[in-house]
């Protein structure tokens, strides 16, 4: 038989993307290596990588463990409800871990969970609600592209630091040359971090590519006109 390995029961899927996420959130984006990983798993550099090659592996698991807490929606749930759930969970999730949202940068997230609980019911809704699949999908990357955009743009876990740094920021320009931005501090920094500035935006999304349910001919439109 072969020998048992403790240090791969160390080494599961979950357990290597948790720490992984651990160690990003605590020391950034940079602090994300192998030979870390590794040593915060304690476990050897070999064994981390039987589990995955590279960084682009190691990212692709990290990234469908999060998308494994997505919602799963029920069948009856209407198409705007199933939406606005779906892509809200997603906002969170990413706004959460702005490290690994600054890793993956252009790559695809492509991973089972994600395809399974966010992709292929939303387009199927898409389409059972009456779009096309053309339509589906640029209605899903609109939501997407908005989604992605919004958790990146700043580190949402600590709103108090990210108003502080812009508004210094701000009154540090010159109000002749920049009258707008540093004229109005008072609307323009809370909004950096105003989640509700996403939600108010996937709600205006969502309101414009609802499909209107097809009519239901009355009885008498059924029988024709009358003579």
């Amino acid at each position: 038989m072969p020998r048992h390995s403790p240090s791969l029961d160390r080494a599961t899927p979950d357990r290597i993307a948790e720490t992984a996420l651990l160690l990003v959130d605590e020391s950034g984006p940079d602090a994300l290596t192998f030979r870390a990983l590794a040593t915060r798993l304690d476990i050897s550099l070999a064994s981390l990588q039987r589990r995955c090659t590279d960084l682009a592996g190691l990212l692709d698991l990290c990234t469908d463990h999060l998308a494994a807490r997505l919602p799963v929606i029920g069948p009856d749930t209407d198409w705007a409800t199933a939406t606005e759930a779906r892509f809200t969970a997603l906002y969170r999730l990413l706004a959460a871990h702005p490290g690994l949202l600054a890793l993956r940068g252009t790559r695809p997230w492509l991973g089972s969970n994600l395809l399974a609980r966010l992709v292929e019911p939303q387009l199927a809704d898409s389409i059972a609600a009456g779009m096309s699949p053309e339509e589906a999908m640029t209605t899903y990357r609109r939501m997407y592209l908005l989604t992605l955009g919004s958790a990146g743009f700043v580190d949402h876990r600590d709103p108090k630091a990210v108003r502080a740094v812009t508004r210094s920021a701000l009154a540090a320009l010159d109000p002749e040359e920049f009258p707008v931005l540093t004229g109005h501090l008072a609307a323009i920094v809370p909004a950096m971090t105003d989640d509700e500035v996403y939600y108010g935006a996937l709600r205006q999304l969502i309101e414009a590519a609802t499909v209107a349910p097809p009519s239901v001919p009355s009885a008498d439109a059924e029988q024709g006109p009358r003579e």
